[in-house]
């Protein structure tokens, strides 16, 4: 099939690449304009570009959705089906609806839950049990058009955001196979969304990151899970400003939350909300480097 993709970040390359993979033409490569990165402000390309310039594709850039340049693009790329996966832009109808088979999104949550920007994250923050991918048909409201199929996935209880959106994106890429060929054979599901039970994953800010040790233990470790890699939950502990990677389970304490239990090789244990106390075992001072609480300790030993 001649498709036309459009992407940016890192979860995205996945599709991008098991649509190459099997054997489709890929008319063109939609990404978001180089940005510039670190002191330098050098210009750096999205991971949907470099691969897609290693497997010599044409890639768009354009700055606008909405100002005809885009769709000047479109017609003349002439994509029978374009997919879209974390692109980063809300597409215009006429886009939409160009392609004869339409317009196909790779979302990372089980729709009608988790429409919005950070799907992933939120799944881990509200401590859900399981997530999974989603290829719909896109619609004008955001994440709200027909599904074509989904696949599930268990989330581990020690997964953070990171590694799930690695899993995710795999499950995506698969997803999306099955979706472009059941369309191509005209055997696509089409199951409508009830708005009734959705939700929304807002974008993901700052002040999400302190840590409130009055909540139970099994939330803060969702918490520090679910804000990785960005913007990551913080703590004030003996006076020093952590940023917190990963926990462990603790035992039973009567202490009042916010309480440091003990500090050695098994980490910073604190005491929680709910009568639980959580291990600090990996952390990042201010100005200093990510690492294991029980290295942190051995130069910077805190008192009880």
């Amino acid at each position: 099939m001649r498709i036309l993709f459009m992407g940016t970040p890192d979860f995205a390359v996945a599709s991008l690449k098991r649509l190459v993979e099997d054997g489709h033409d890929i008319c063109g490569v939609f990404t978001q304009p180089d940005k510039p990165k670190n002191r330098g402000h050098k210009l750096t390309f999205s991971p949907v570009k470099e691969y897609a310039l290693t497997q010599n594709l044409a890639v768009y850039q354009p700055l606008k959705m909405r100002d005809g340049e885009a769709m000047s693009f479109v017609e003349s790329l002439a994509p029978e089906l374009i997919v879209v996966a974390a692109y980063g832009k809300i597409l215009p109808e006429d886009i939409l609806n160009y392609p004869k088979y339409g317009s196909i999104n790779v979302h990372s949550s089980l729709l009608p839950k988790y429409r919005g920007a950070a799907p992933i994250n939120w799944a881990i923050l509200d401590g859900e049990a399981e997530t999974g991918v989603s290829i719909m048909y896109m619609a004008k409201e955001l994440d709200a058009g027909d599904v074509i199929l989904q696949k599930t996935t268990a989330i581990g209880e020690d997964e953070d955001a990171l590694a799930l959106t690695t899993r995710l994106a795999e499950l995506g890429a698969e997803a999306l196979s099955e979706a472009v060929e059941a369309l191509k054979n005209g055997t696509a599901g089409r199951t409508p969304q009830d708005g009734s039970r959705q939700t929304y994953a807002s974008m993901l800010s700052k002040e999400m990151s302190p840590i409130d040790w009055g909540r139970s233990a099994r939330a803060i470790s969702c918490q520090v899970r679910g804000l990785i890699p960005w913007p990551c939950a913080f703590t004030e502990l003996a006076g020093q400003r952590f940023k917190v990677y990963r926990t462990a389970p603790g035992g039973e304490t009567e202490k009042a939350p916010g309480t440091i239990l003990s500090a050695g090789k098994a980490g910073i244990e604190v005491a929680c909300g709910d009568g639980k106390s959580l291990y600090i075992t990996e952390l990042q001072a201010e100005g200093g480097k990510r690492m294991a609480a029980a290295a942190y300790l051995l130069g910077h030993p805190i008192q009880l």
